[in-house]
C-alpha cells in the first residue's frame, strides 16, 4: 500500500500503541466531559509524542514560584535527548499501573491523575541531573516532588522501570538504595537505613518485588528477586528469592506462592493472620 494510502491513526498505533490509546481515551474525556475539554487538550491532544505529553504534566505539577515549569520542561527535554530510553520508562511504568492497579482501566489515568506515577518520573528528571552533577538542580526537584507528592526519593537512588508506585503517600527512599525493574509498591514504604555511615547503606530490591503497604525495609540488605514483603512488615534482614516474609522483625513465612508477585498484588495479610 502506498504512503499516501495508509491510516495515520493505525501507522501511530503500530508505532506506538500506548500513546495511541491514551489520545484515543482522551478524546472520549472530551466527548463526556466537555468542562475537562482545555485540561485535556493542554496535558495530552496538544502534543505529538508521550514523552512531550509527560513532561508537561509532570512540570506541570512541580510548577512554582522559586522555579518555573518551563525551565523543568527544559531539562526534561535535554535529559531526554542525552537519554532517549527514558521514553521507554515512561511507557513501562503506564503499563506497570494499568496492568496491576485494579482501579484503573485507562492508561490515561496515571498521566494525568496518579501522583505515585508523577512521582518516579520526576525522579527520573533529578535521577539524570544527578549524575550530571547538577545537584542542587537535583535536590530542588526532590525538593518540590516531596511537596507535589509526598514522598521522598533522593536523587542518587536508582530506579529501574516497570515500576508501580501506588497511592505514593508515604514513599521514603534512601541515597544508596538500588529498585530493580517490574517492582511493585505501595504507600507509606521506607527503604532506608540503620544509623548515619557514609557507604552503601540502603536496601537492594530486586526484580518483581512486591512491597506491601506501611513496609519498612532497613540497612544495606538484598531482597531478592520476586519476593514478597507483606503489609506493615519490619525487615532488617536479607531476604531469600520467591519467598514471603512478615511480621516485626519480618521472618519467611512461606514461598512467594507465585513467579511474580509484583504483577498480582496479594499483600498476603493471611500471612499475618489477619
Amino acid at each position: 500500500m502506498a504512503k499516501s494510502q495508509l491510516d495515520p491513526k493505525s501507522a501511530l498505533s503500530t508505532v506506538d500503541p500506548v500513546w495511541t490509546r491514551i489520545r484515543e481515551e482522551a478524546e472520549e474525556i472530551v466527548r463526556r466531559e466537555p468542562e475537562l475539554a482545555t485540561f485535556i487538550y493542554s496535558n495530552v491532544l496538544h502534543h505529538d509524542r508521550l514523552e512531550v505529553a509527560v513532561v508537561h504534566r509532570i512540570a506541570d505539577r512541580l510548577d512554582h514560584a522559586a522555579l518555573s515549569g518551563d525551565l523543568i520542561r527544559q531539562a526534561f527535554s535535554d535529559a531526554l535527548r542525552d537519554e532517549p530510553d527514558l521514553g521507554n520508562a515512561f511507557r513501562a511504568d503506564l503499563v506497570a499501573v494499568y496492568d496491576r492497579d485494579p482501579a484503573t482501566s485507562r492508561f490515561i489515568d496515571p498521566l494525568l491523575y496518579f501522583k505515585g506515577f508523577h512521582a518516579i518520573q520526576a525522579h527520573r528528571l533529578a535521577h539524570w541531573l544527578w549524575n550530571k552533577g547538577r545537584k542542587d538542580f537535583a535536590y530542588y526537584i526532590q525538593s518540590r516532588s516531596s511537596s507535589a507528592f509526598q514522598t521522598d526519593i533522593n536523587p542518587a537512588a536508582k530506579i529501574g522501570r516497570g515500576i508501580f508506585l501506588d497511592h505514593a503517600t508515604g514513599f521514603v527512599v534512601g541515597e544508596t538504595a538500588v529498585i530493580e525493574d517490574d517492582v511493585s509498591i505501595l504507600h507509606d514504604v521506607t527503604l532506608g537505613g540503620t544509623g548515619k555511615e557514609n557507604e552503601d547503606r540502603h536496601p537492594k530490591i530486586r526484580r518483581g518485588v512486591m512491597i506491601g503497604a506501611g513496609a519498612k525495609i532497613l540497612g544495606n540488605i538484598e531482597v531478592g528477586h520476586c519476593a514478597r514483603i507483606a503489609a506493615g512488615s519490619v525487615v532488617v534482614k536479607p531476604v531469600p528469592n520467591n519467598v514471603t516474609v512478615a511480621g516485626v522483625p519480618a521472618k519467611v513465612v512461606g514461598e512467594a506462592g507465585c513467579s511474580e508477585p509484583s504483577r498480582t498484588m496479594n499483600q498476603m495479610l493471611n500471612a499475618l493472620g489477619l
